[in-house]
């Protein structure tokens, strides 16, 4: 069982079902969640070498966002597959991995 059909499992099994638009609000707070934790141990900025993040922030950042895949039944692994080959692109013409935006 790949990661996306255990967090689908784990939702199914615990009622916690909801719209894709309160899945989509969720990824933006738990990274919020994954920033305020760099800010706060860089203090604010001024020591960007202390920057740190506790595992648990960044699992339940993956939480929301495999949880937002499910709910648009887009599956996760295809959809970072799709981004590397985006990337991978990029970084031939380019030689940069940005989109240039």
């Amino acid at each position: 069982m790949d990661e996306q059909d255990r967090v689908a499992a784990f939702v199914a099994q615990h009622g916690l079902e909801t719209d894709l638009a309160y899945r989509a609000l969720d990824v933006e707070s738990e990274a919020g969640e994954v920033a305020k934790e760099v800010l706060t141990s860089t203090d604010y900025g001024s020591d960007p070498d202390a920057a740190a993040v506790a595992s648990d922030e960044i699992g339940d950042a993956l939480f929301a966002l495999l949880a937002l895949a499910d709910a648009a039944e887009v599956d996760a692994d295809a959809a970072l597959d799709e981004s590397l080959a985006k990337y991978e692109a990029r970084i031939t013409s380019s030689g940069d991995a940005g989109s240039g935006q």
